[in-house]
């Protein structure tokens, strides 16, 4: 692409409009893995070129199962980012961890089951090292920029994510928090899957909406509830994100960018041609004679 991009943002349920996003100019990209969630909206935020994906479509009509990650993460790649930033509303599964607080991730536990979390099937098999899911040095300017704000933050943490679209019962939610688990959403951990084989730098902003219902003195978890306190999160979300946004290096310095160098398993004659394009812009420069 002529108009190359560096950052992308993320926005999930509440955001799908970034302000302070200016020359905007949309753009629909097609994929080899289908149609994105919606309309990239390329600009200038903080004098930094940026694309803003809204996850769940500026209508939120796409259901968490249904989002086409794949497309998503390889519409980013191809408009030349190097890091995403997202953006997600989770429940708390620890008494410390507050409605309104915000939590960046190091980890995460996936216990999806509908969805389809890698590029690499059909011939060309690659494993990426993932037991540290997050790019730390990303993860760490998220973390300092929010506590810019005096907003409560906490570095670190395990992201449950669930298939949904149902919150979770009692049960479960207790089981998750003998498990040690810390936060629970519904998107994320594809993303981070994915981003990282595409050798993209990926942390996320997990914006608290509710203690999820293990904690019998709280109301259900309901909808309203999440819509509230997004409302409530949203405008220092957005802030975060533009200094985030001002204060990234043009360098990296993290494994993140050399994902795959170690990670293809498939002898190099064996891969199909046809799987061989559609995973060009991903793996052609590790294929080169």
């Amino acid at each position: 692409m002529n108009d190359r991009i560096e950052i992308g943002i993320i926005g999930g349920s509440g955001l799908y409009e970034m302000e302070g996003l200016r020359d905007v100019k949309p753009i629909s990209l097609q994929t080899p893995f289908g149609a994105p969630s919606d309309l990239y909206l390329l600009g200038t935020l903080e004098g930094r070129r940026v694309a803003f994906l809204p996850r769940h479509s500026r209508g939120h009509n796409i259901s968490p199962s249904e989002i086409n990650y794949r497309a998503n993460i390889y519409g980013f790649k191809k408009l030349g980012v190097a890091r995403i930033l997202g953006v997600t509303a989770v429940g708390s599964l620890r008494d410390d961890i507050q409605p309104l607080d915000i939590v960046i991730p190091d980890q995460f536990y996936d216990r999806t089951t509908k969805r389809v979390s890698t590029f690499f099937a059909e011939g060309l098999v690659a494993h990426i090292a993932f037991a540290d899911p997050v790019c730390p040095d990303l993860a760490e300017l998220i973390y300092n920029s929010a506590g810019s704000f005096g907003v409560n933050v906490h570095r670190g943490g395990t992201l449950l994510c669930v298939d949904g679209p149902a919150f979770s019962s009692r049960a479960e939610s207790n089981v998750y928090r003998q498990w040690g688990i810390d936060i629970l959403g519904m998107t994320a951990v594809q993303e981070a899957k994915l981003a990282r084989e595409a050798e993209i730098c990926y942390a996320t902003m997990a914006l608290v909406t509710d203690y999820d219902c293990w904690r019998e003195q709280e109301a259900e978890v309901s909808v309203e509830t999440v819509v509230q306190n997004l409302k409530k999160n949203l405008s220092i979300a957005q802030d975060i994100i533009r200094m985030v946004v001002s204060k990234i290096s043009d360098k990296r310095n993290c494994i993140c960018s050399s994902a795959l160098e170690n990670a293809m398993m498939t002898d190099t004659a064996a891969i199909p041609p046809e799987t061989r394009k559609r995973l060009e812009l991903l793996v052609g420069k590790y294929l080169k004679a």
